[in-house]
């Protein structure tokens, strides 16, 4: 008996050995860490934005943008980001790798909240779609965005991070219109 329990506790330990070994050769996949992290911020930012009526989203602070504006940045952002990788922006959608205007454009149209709401889940899943298809090589190329040269793995990090700069500030305007973000209740 002592012999087949020994044989399988030694072939589990190699089983696990080559596992981590080729874990640790491959690496467990940076972009499926950072895709997650974009799902679980997309989730936040969609079901805020799903509490908020109409006139939470005509909500300004101060000279800042309103909340709609807020929204429409992010959608905007999760196309133009990606294509300043090297990423295709789906037919349709009127913002260009190359032209900054069209993001700020985007972001400045009037949409009803119902649209605004639908167009924010479209441009996540597009967001992680992109993501999903930067092969591990891709992490160490250049990517040149807004003036600055950026290493691939950090600008998909930072990429996620802006996300999250977002979601912070949305969460302060619902707070602020007495809105309790639907995770937090």
């Amino acid at each position: 008996m002592r012999f087949p329990i020994r044989a399988a506790a030694a072939t589990a330990v190699l089983l696990t050995t080559v596992t981590l070994t080729a874990a640790a050769q491959h690496g467990p996949s940076v972009m499926a860490d950072l895709i997650n992290q974009v799902a679980e911020t997309e989730k936040k930012i969609v079901d805020l934005a799903k509490a908020m009526p109409e006139a939470a989203f005509n909500w300004r602070a101060g000279k800042a943008r309103t909340t709609a504006e807020v929204l429409q940045h992010v959608i905007a952002e999760n196309y133009f980001l990606p294509a300043l990788a090297g990423q295709s922006i789906p037919a349709g959608v009127n913002i260009k790798a190359d032209d900054y205007k069209t993001v700020q454009a985007y972001e400045n149209r009037k949409a009803p909240r119902a649209e605004v709401i639908a167009d924010l889940e479209k441009s996540f899943a597009h967001f992680k779609a992109a993501m999903g298809k930067v092969a591990p090589a891709q992490l160490s190329d250049t990517v040149n965005a807004f003036g600055m040269k950026f290493g691939g793995q950090q600008y998909w990090i930072m990429t996620t991070t802006h996300l999250s700069e977002h979601l912070g500030q949305l969460i302060a305007y619902a707070r602020a219109n007495d809105i309790v973000p639907p995770w937090s209740r």
